[in-house]
């Protein structure tokens, strides 16, 4: 079964009117952030993908991974991937710290902002690509748009938010964190002539696909996300548009035409095989 999921569109401070005209709405005043892609009574579904686009740096922040976010009663953590679709010439995302530090450090770099300092900026630029685990401090910076997959978990722990007054969650933040991680940008793996892996941890994986045809299997194995960047894209002979996701719960055949770019997501560390 192919179900074409629901957006559900979220004004963010930080946000954006001028979004690519894939996205824009006739009439939208508030500043967009993201746009969520759900299925109705899919707040069970392990996965969830968003657009995002940004005028202003978003706040410093972590999520809970799997152990830590069940302690305190949600259903699992929070990993993430982004995917750099449009980028500004001085765009950068800050992803994990530069060095370790311990919990009164943090709190301390918190509290005074130097957080913003211990937190490694880097430049980006389209086609790049990042998996996040949880417990990595991070945060996005201005002037782009991203596609997110990720673990469908909305908890976020706020650790500085650049003058904002919104809420910090300090103790909960410092409990997940992971300072010093390692995290590296990911390059594209290929698969056969067409698939090839875009990003990839334990969680989940994302896939893209070039022209040609395939099939990828679900069933029992778990959903698919299928994610369409550029026309032509078809599955079980339904055109595929953007800006739209779509979920397969049964094992579909695809068809990419010549031009066309696809974006296959699905949970689990392993890649998945052909149906």
């Amino acid at each position: 079964m192919l179900v074409r999921l629901h957006q559900h569109r979220v004004p963010k401070p930080w946000g954006r009117i001028d979004v690519p005209d894939a996205f824009a709405l006739d009439g939208e005043s508030e500043p967009l952030g993201e746009i969520w892609f759900q299925r109705p009574g899919g707040e069970g579904d392990a996965l969830l993908v968003k657009y995002l686009f940004t005028s202003e740096r978003l706040s410093i922040q972590v999520h809970p991974d799997d152990e830590a976010a069940r302690a305190v009663g949600l259903p699992r953590g929070k990993d993430e991937a982004w995917l750099v679709l449009g980028a500004e010439p001085s765009a950068r995302i800050g992803i994990a710290t530069k060095q370790p530090v311990n919990a009164e450090q943090l709190r301390e770099a918190a509290l005074d902002g130097s957080v913003v300092d211990l937190v490694d900026w880097r430049p980006v630029e389209p086609g790049d690509a990042f998996y996040s685990p949880a417990g990595t401090i991070h945060s996005i910076g201005a002037g782009l748009t991203l596609l997110e997959v990720q673990q469908n978990a909305d908890v976020t722990y706020r650790l500085y938010d650049f003058g904002r007054p919104r809420e910090l969650h300090l103790d909960e933040g410092i409990k997940a964190a992971k300072t010093g991680l390692e995290i590296k940008k990911s390059t594209a793996r290929p698969i056969d002539g067409i698939r090839s892996v875009v990003v990839e941890g334990p969680k989940f994986i994302v896939e893209r696909w070039s022209p040609g045809r395939g099939s990828l299997a679900a069933d029992e194995l778990g959903p698919l996300w299928l994610i369409p960047l550029k026309s032509p894209v078809s599955a079980n002979g339904e055109l595929l548009e953007q800006p739209g996701v779509w979920i397969a719960d049964s094992s579909v055949s695809l068809e990419i035409g010549a031009g066309g770019e696809l974006l296959i997501a699905y949970e689990g560390g392993s890649i998945r095989p052909s149906a």
